[in-house]
């Protein structure tokens, strides 16, 4: 099992200004829309200069999306971590459940409107795919770790990568949608059980 390094004092600032960024530009997106929310707003938000934001983000998506795809850079770095006997599908559905479960509050009806529009833009659709594709090839290369294949040739790994990335995304956007709400946590559980599973069709 690889120990990761302990990241210095420099390496957890820029962190937490990606962090605030990405919340700031989140939050006044789903307040406002996508449309009416400049560069200068989210760095008055988060409490830097616009230069600042452009040094960390390249657009307003970018600084949106990045709050989803650090979350799943996580799930890799536990899964990492998870007992080498452990089997694979619950060192997943722990490294997921682990990364997704901060006590977060149920969605209220607000909130969720003003996500689903958000996640209707073409930008911010753009932006995930391109994104998730290099993260869903770090956590390929962790199960490609786990299983002895190659995450570079063998299906397996790019397979279940794939299929992990999936089940986080629709549990999310069930999360938003679930009525009367379901915690994120057992949605996420839920989606990763079927799949290790197989899949088997609803009886």
């Amino acid at each position: 099992m690889t120990t990761a390094r302990a990241p210095g004092h420099r390496e957890r600032k820029k962190q937490q200004t990606r962090e605030a960024l990405s919340w700031a530009a989140l939050r006044l997106t789903v307040e406002r829309g996508l449309g009416n929310v400049l560069v200068e707003d989210i760095a008055a938000e988060a409490g830097v200069s616009p230069r600042t934001f452009n040094n960390y983000f390249s657009s307003k998506a970018e600084a949106i999306v990045w709050r989803q795809l650090d979350r799943l850079r996580r799930v890799a770095g536990l899964l990492r971590e998870r007992p080498p006997a452990e089997p694979l599908w619950v060192a997943v559905t722990a490294a997921v459940t682990a990364t997704f479960d901060h006590g977060e509050a149920l969605p209220d009806q607000r909130w969720t409107e003003g996500v689903r529009l958000m996640l209707g833009e073409t930008e911010l659709q753009a932006e995930l795919i391109k994104g998730g594709a290099a993260v869903e090839h770090e956590v390929a290369a962790v199960i490609a770790e786990r299983t002895g294949t190659d995450a570079d040739r063998d299906l397996y790994p790019l397979l279940m990568a794939g299929a992990v990335t999936a089940a986080v995304r629709i549990a999310g956007e069930q999360w938003l949608r679930t009525d009367p709400p379901v915690p994120l946590p057992t949605l996420l559980r839920d989606a990763l059980e079927r799949l290790a599973a197989g899949l088997p069709v609803p009886e």
